[in-house]
């Protein structure tokens, strides 16, 4: 009876509230925030009102959870910012080199190496994380210690360069 039910209304609300969301939402979020409201209204079966009145109650079930995914995704785009600017300063002289070296990275590639090298993640968690595929983190995990590996290289040849110039000098 309530599948019954719960059919009949997806067939007399589902393209109207597809309509409404594709006004107010993001391309991406639209099926998944349609999703959640048809989920809702299965929950809530015995609480939707009859066929002449639902699709206002549905408006506002739609509009609860589309509020919902934008709360969410303020949420993640927060903890990404965070997680980006957490490149720690270290002690004066502790890891200098690569602290800086780590800073020449964009945004998203030291987010990555982060998440690898100090909270130990695998390419397929740190896909999880930042919503990327398994396959765009390992390719961005190996740009970045590249880039960083020849970023210290550079580094440390000019420092070396140098103390022989000095060595030459006193000569």
């Amino acid at each position: 009876m309530q599948e019954a039910r719960f059919e009949a209304l997806v067939r007399a609300v589902g393209e109207p509230l597809h309509r409404y969301l594709v006004r107010r939402a993001d391309a991406d979020a639209v099926d998944d925030v349609l999703a959640e409201t048809m989920l809702v209204l299965w929950r809530r079966i015995d609480d939707v009102p009859n066929l002449e009145e639902v699709l206002p109650w549905c408006y506002g079930v739609a509009r609860g959870c589309l509020a919902n995914a934008r709360r969410a995704e303020r949420r993640r785009l927060r903890l990404v910012d965070r997680l980006t600017q957490a490149v720690p300063q270290g002690e004066p002289g502790e890891h200098a080199e690569l602290y800086d070296a780590l800073r020449t990275l964009g945004e998203a590639d030291r987010e990555v190496v982060l998440l690898w090298a100090w909270e130990g993640l695998a390419p397929q968690a740190i896909a999880t994380v930042t919503g990327l595929t398994a396959n765009a983190v390992s390719i961005r995990l190996h740009r970045a210690k590249k880039k960083m590996a020849a970023e210290l290289e550079r580094k440390n040849a000019r420092v070396a360069g140098q103390e022989q110039v000095k060595r030459g000098s006193e000569l």
